[in-house]
């Protein structure tokens, strides 16, 4: 007698344990991964953890009162949002409200100073030549770096010393032309010296339009220059000059007004840090740059020449034709003039000098950096400049009083959903409903360690939405054992016994499954994709948990099932295991009728014949 060959089913049905192992290996090395991230619970939104909320109005520029109209408010929302992401900050509510007001929601446990000061800065980026720098207020020693005369003797300021790590560089140019070009500079002092990097010192594309070799001759005569090329009379440099004077940068009410109203064309009085954290001023010329013309900007760990945190720079084709010539200018003069200062929004953040042309189209802004530091001054110049400058309204602290009474009131609904389930399942399907409860179970654990770990890794934030999509999950994800069981139950009143009811039956279970959760997955990023805020919360939630249903149905239960079906308590039908065919109404096992068999056909006898 032949044995029958086993097919596909019958090997699946008795290889069991290998998906139950497989899926308990990725539960352990996702709870392993949630512990040792330190990240053991999910990340809450500002509606469940509070936060700070920032109402920001769009102030017009002088005759320019158009400019405020919805095209410009959206765009600002969506460079805001982009700002905020950047910086790893999810959860993030950026909204209008009216038509000048932008309202930022940031949850606790963010980077909310951070986020705060990058949200509503304008970003409005120049790169302006120094005509003249020193120390500020408290900070003055007696000797300026540069006074607003000039410095003739060509020795480097004591700004240049303490910003000397502060460099834009020529992604091209090497250790020599460094070299080559502390030397032109003058005399460098050993600082400065010590600190080039092999890419060498470098310098502003964002100098003078136009900076007149005149200038830089008065300079060096000890006469005063020219604050501003474009400025006509003595009146407006006399002006300069006075401003200059008065300002003291150690007072952040000075600080902000530092520079108001003046124009990219014009000259202007400016502040700024240096390396030891000391505040400068300085008299700036003409931007020569504008910060459009960077066409994207990264923080790098430079490790190759010591030099830390950089922001990498890439100009467009016209932003590195002006680059290339005003480097080339601003090589010819001495200190202060071979400076040029990066200027955000009216303040000085880097002031490198230059010690040749730079040609590559790049260039790197170094200095002592901190990751955080470069990377919010690459995120605002990859990002783009507001559209409309905004100022500060309200900045409130919300309270998650009124987010946590809610939450708990969900809990306490969820758990009485998932209660009844249980209720039923016990009632209904008597000893089925251990797989039931037990596919539950590992199906809100695994949503559980997911959360918490997609928290720090893609910024995700639980909020009241989500936890309603987790709610719903409970009973897409008990359809699917419904299904599931009542196609094994049909087998067993066809008249099959449990181990091949529980074969045939998953066929066609798993393609009423996929089906199902192939409607619920799609509904979820169809809301997903046309929804904003707080409801892709919810769609999020919702098709995560579609898709860890799939995963539960066919790693967990079905292999558990098919367990359980060779337990004698299942396989005999037990009136308590839920699939008694009595009562299910079982038909009488299907049995072939057994026909008589055929004579074997001989040599007749002749008697009988």
């Amino acid at each position: 007698m032949v044995a029958p060959k086993k097919g596909k089913n019958a090997s699946a049905q008795s290889k069991p344990g290998r998906s139950l192992a497989l899926i308990l290996i990725a539960i352990v090395a996702l709870t392993g991964g949630m512990f040792a991230s330190g990240h053991t619970t999910p990340r809450l939104g500002i509606d469940l953890a509070g936060g700070t909320s920032i109402t920001l109005r769009a102030v017009p520029e002088e005759g320019q009162e158009s400019a405020i109209n919805k095209t410009n408010m959206d765009t600002a929302v969506e460079i805001m949002n982009r700002r905020v992401n950047g910086l790893g900050v999810s959860e993030a509510e950026v909204q209008t409200q009216g038509d000048r007001n932008i309202i930022v929601n940031i949850p606790k446990g963010t980077n909310s100073k951070e986020a705060r000061q990058q949200v509503g800065t304008t970003a409005k980026l120049y790169f302006r030549p120094v005509v003249a720098t020193e120390l500020s207020g408290a900070n003055a020693t007696g000797s300026p770096s540069a006074s607003p005369t000039g410095n003739a003797s060509g020795e480097p300021t004591d700004k240049a010393t303490d910003k000397a790590t502060d460099k834009a560089t020529d992604g091209a140019a090497d250790k020599d032309k460094a070299t080559d070009g502390d030397k032109a500079s003058g005399t460098p002092s050993d600082a400065a010296s010590a600190s080039a990097s092999p890419q060498g010192r470098a310098a502003s594309d964002a100098l003078k339009a136009d900076p007149s070799p005149s200038a830089s001759a008065k300079a060096s005569d000890g006469a005063s220059p020219s604050p501003s090329a474009s400025a006509s009379g003595d009146d407006a440099t006399a002006k300069l000059q006075e401003q200059y004077a008065k300002l003291d940068c150690t007072d952040a009410g000075a600080r902000a007004k530092a520079g108001d109203g003046s124009k990219p064309g014009e000259s202007m009085v400016a502040c700024g840090q240096n390396a030891q954290g000391q505040w400068q001023k300085y008299i700036l010329g003409p931007a020569a740059v504008d910060g459009t013309d960077v066409d994207e900007s990264e923080a790098v760990l430079n490790t190759q020449t010591g030099a830390g945190w950089t922001v990498t720079m890439k100009f467009t084709d016209k932003g590195a034709k002006k680059f290339a010539d005003i480097t080339g200018k601003l090589a010819q003069n001495q200190s202060p003039q071979n400076q040029f200062a990066i200027v955000l929004d009216n303040e000085v953040v880097s002031d490198p000098y230059v010690s040749q042309a730079l040609t590559g189209g790049s260039a790197e802004i170094s200095g002592n950096f901190d990751q955080e530091e470069a990377e919010g001054l690459a995120n605002m110049l990859s990002y783009g400049a507001l559209p409309l400058t905004f100022k500060e309204d309200s900045v409130t602290t919300v309270t998650a009083a009124l987010g946590g009474d809610q939450l708990k009131a969900g809990l306490i609904a969820g758990a009485i959903g998932l209660a009844l389930v249980i209720i039923y399942l016990l009632v209904y399907y008597r000893g089925l409903s251990f797989i039931a409860i037990a596919s539950l179970f590992v199906s809100a654990g695994l949503t559980y360690v997911i959360m918490s770990l997609l928290g720090p890794a893609i910024g995700f934030a639980l909020n009241l939405p989500a936890v309603c999509g987790a709610i719903v999950a409970i009973g897409i994800t008990a359809d699917s054992f419904i299904v599931y069981f009542e196609r094994v139950r049909d087998e067993i009143r066809e008249g099959r016994t449990l181990r091949p009811a529980v074969e045939r039956a998953w066929p066609r279970a798993r393609r009423t499954i996929l089906v199902s959760d192939f409607v619920s997955f799609l509904a979820a990023a169809v809301l997903f994709v046309v929804t904003v805020g707080k409801v892709q919360g919810f769609a999020f939630t919702l098709g995560l948990t579609t898709l860890l249903d799939v995963v539960v149905v066919f790693l967990f239960t079905k292999p558990l099932l098919t367990l359980m079906a060779r337990r004698k308590f299942f396989a005999s039908g037990h009136k308590w295991s839920g699939l008694d065919p009595k009562s299910l109404g079982a038909k009488p096992p299907l049995r072939r009728t057994r026909r008589p068999a055929r004579p074997v056909a001989g040599p007749v006898d002749p008697k009988e014949a």
